[in-house]
């Protein structure tokens, strides 16, 4: 899965775009920019990938997405059968921190935006939006450009506000991918979110480099304050979460889908992350949904 930089430069007259899109499916493309994006999913479902989460996604959700942050939507494969009539529908706002100009959100009256926007840097994903709120969202794209500037500051504000929400990558994925030489970084996330449920190990990635196993250790520790193969272990565990939530496959299923090549070392691993065990986690969320 190699990541993308998308140049999404606005046109002369505008700071921001505001897009409401429906197509059959959405783009397969892991791809980054530095503008934030706002994502309402109004149709479809499917996997979300934000920095080194993977959850399950479905219409409704709400994301604000940081600056350079790697994300992707993949719908389930049935949008992607010959056949299909589905559709998926999402309207997605871009801009850049400094669109009202340099500095806007660092002064003290835009604190509450200005942390906002900081917190966006690992993706928010909020929960129980009020449906006026939502709307106020989806009626930017009715406003004339001047209006849809104050309306954003509004949407961003009642945003700000909100207590119910998650958020979604890691703090060292994204300090790591955030570093100024990423060269390196992008080929190693490329190669494991193309490979993490093969079996892959350190070695194979410090060979994918053309550094020595030790050297690689090193470097990925440096940069993600955590091994690799605890690092490998979080990316599958968040493949098997999407897995349990679709409830197609039996546990030890998941397990060995997700790359683990044992149901013992699984539920080890799914406890050390998620504090529970696979079963109990789909029971919780099963009946929250």
């Amino acid at each position: 899965m190699k990541l993308h930089l998308l140049n999404r430069a606005s046109v002369s007259d505008r700071s921001f775009s505001v897009n409401h899109n429906l197509y059959p499916n959405f783009l397969r493309v892991w791809h980054y920019h530095p503008e934030i994006e706002l994502v309402v999913i109004l149709k479809s479902s499917g996997t979300r990938f934000i920095g080194d989460n993977i959850e399950k996604f479905q219409e409704g959700e709400v994301v604000l997405i940081g600056k350079n942050v790697p994300h992707m939507w993949l719908n389930d494969e049935v949008y992607f059968q010959p056949d299909s009539k589905l559709e998926a529908e999402a309207l997605a706002i871009h801009f850049t921190r400094d669109f009202l100009g340099k500095g806007f959100f660092d002064i003290p009256e835009m604190k509450q935006i200005s942390d906002l926007l900081n917190r966006a840097n690992r993706g928010i994903k909020f929960n129980t939006l009020s449906t006026d709120l939502v709307g106020q969202i989806m009626n930017l794209k009715d406003f004339d450009t001047t209006t849809r500037v104050y309306k954003t500051i509004e949407v961003l504000v009642a945003l700000s506000k909100q207590e119910n929400y998650q958020l979604l990558s890691s703090t060292s994925f994204v300090n790591a991918f955030q570093k100024a030489d990423n060269s390196r970084m992008d080929k190693i996330y490329a190669y494991v979110f193309e490979n993490f449920n093969d079996g892959i190990s350190a070695s194979d990635v410090a060979e994918m480099t053309g550094m020595n196993k030790s050297a690689f250790s090193r470097f990925f520790k440096k940069a993600h304050s955590k091994s690799f193969t605890r690092y490998l272990n979080e990316i599958k565990v968040g493949y098997a979460c999407r897995l349990l939530l679709e409830n197609k496959e039996s546990i030890t299923s998941i397990a060995y889908l997700s790359g683990f090549n044992n149901i013992s070392n699984f539920n080890r691993q799914f406890r050390t992350i998620h504090g529970m065990a696979p079963s109990a986690y789909l029971k919780y969320y099963s009946s929250n949904d």
